[in-house]
């Protein structure tokens, strides 16, 4: 007997994603759960769900890992995690977070407001703050609360929150969370953020990115910081994807382009280049004071746990001691680059470390997510929410970690893999 799902219209559970089960028409908020639940089961065993697949292993170049259609356990090349200096598994940052578990125990047991502050958190917030170059710096335990911090923490409804296109999703659930005005400009688009903040008055922040975590591109910051200069706007940038490993010091596309006292605020995070957990923003002491008392996210958090900031600390230290990561890693990139390009893979707009492979099929990706794991590549589908429909590719993340042979066996594997399948001839 054909289900609810397949039953309406002839349809199959292929047809059918995430924004199908966006809305419901009934009072109750549970009524959602039963249909989604049956396309939902139904989907996983044909291979449409390729996500949380456990890893037993450091996001390393070489994986293991528990491949949940068969549930077998396989080697992978890994390309998908960040980790782009490679420090998530340094022997260093291990021992150091090692120390300070048996110093500190497991957790920091309360918020960083009442009991949750330790001296290993201030330790890393005076680095951050040195690092950047800014009078302070605040430590938040993700990078997703980060952003909704410090956004929901600052703004207020009747102000203007302008922020690229393209901006994650906790620039967007920061912006809603305060209630101001939100408007979003044509991604990359200096002319279009023009149009926005001539319509916008009293209190403005324009909120973008150095690196955009799903296209791979980079912002253009000089003519964004002159138009939102113009207009009396407020400028926070978001290098969770840039921090440590653009610019001479790796402070990130503001030091690439020297605007770095240009920006108002700077965003970052700890799990990407440093390879931990956690976020920052990095500013005047003023605005550090004030988000100590409005930073929702962060005041009625549990800090982050010490075990992790000493690891962050460390990968910190590392990082400006060996520039020659930052080197090993843009060697790397160029190599891929070089190779996807005289392959004819379609990239999009991406000239950094974060390499988008455009599949634009939501209905194949996920098939073809399945013949690159059992073909040996650990590479994760993106489709829609994270994209617009119709987006869907897979995302590559390079490391320093990887070797030139490693990353000419991925580009091989996918470039067979996406020819077989017709893809690409």
């Amino acid at each position: 007997m054909a289900t609810r799902v397949e039953a309406r219209q002839g349809t199959s559970v292929n047809d059918y994603d995430y924004s199908s089960f966006f809305y419901s028409s009934s009072d109750d908020p549970f009524a959602i759960l039963d249909p989604y639940a049956e396309w939902f089961t139904r989907a996983v065993p044909t291979g449409y769900y390729l996500f949380q697949q456990p890893m037993s292993t450091p996001p390393g170049s070489r994986i293991d890992v528990t491949e949940g259609l068969h549930h077998e356990h396989i080697r992978l090349l890994n390309l998908a995690s960040y980790n782009y200096l490679g420090l998530s598994n340094r022997p260093e940052v291990i021992e150091a977070a090692r120390a300070a578990l048996d110093q500190y125990g497991l957790g920091a047991a309360g918020s960083p407001l009442l009991s949750g502050m330790m001296d290993i958190h201030v330790q890393l917030e005076e680095a951050l703050a040195r690092f950047n170059r800014k009078e302070a710096a605040m430590v938040f335990p993700t990078g997703y609360s980060t952003n909704v911090g410090l956004i929901s923490g600052l703004m207020r409804p009747g102000d203007w929150i302008i922020a690229d296109q393209n901006a994650h999703a906790s620039i967007v659930d920061g912006a809603i969370l305060s209630k101001a005005n939100v408007r979003f400009f044509r991604h990359n688009n200096p002319a279009d953020l023009e149009r926005k903040l001539k319509q916008a008055t009293g209190k403005k922040l324009v909120a973008i990115e150095g690196v955009y975590s799903m296209d791979g591109d980079v912002c253009p910051l000089p003519e964004l910081v002159e138009v939102a200069k113009r207009y009396g706007a407020r400028i926070m940038l978001d290098e969770a994807h840039s921090a440590f490993v653009y610019g001479d010091n790796g402070r990130g596309v503001a030091e690439m382009y020297d605007l770095e006292d240009e920006v108002d605020i700077h965003v970052g995070t700890f799990s990407k280049a440093l390879g931990g957990q956690g976020g920052y923003v990095a500013g005047s002491r003023k605005l550090y004071d004030y988000l100590r008392g409005f930073a929702r996210a962060r005041v009625f958090s549990c800090a982050l746990a010490p075990a992790v900031t000493a690891g962050v600390l460390k990968s910190l230290e590392l990082a400006q001691q060996e520039p020659e990561l930052r080197e090993r890693l843009w060697s790397n990139v160029r190599h891929i680059r070089r190779r996807l390009d005289e392959e004819g893979v379609d990239v999009g707009d991406s000239t950094s470390q974060v390499i988008p492979v455009m599949v634009r099929n939501d209905r194949r990706i996920f098939e073809l997510g399945h013949k690159l794991l059992r073909a040996g590549l650990y590479l994760q589908p993106v489709i829609y929410p994270a994209v617009a429909k119709h987006r869907s590719r897979f995302r590559v993340s390079i490391s320093a970690s990887h070797t030139c042979e490693q990353l000419d066996e991925g580009v091989s594997i996918l470039v067979r893999v996406l020819r077989e399948e017709g893809v690409m001839v």
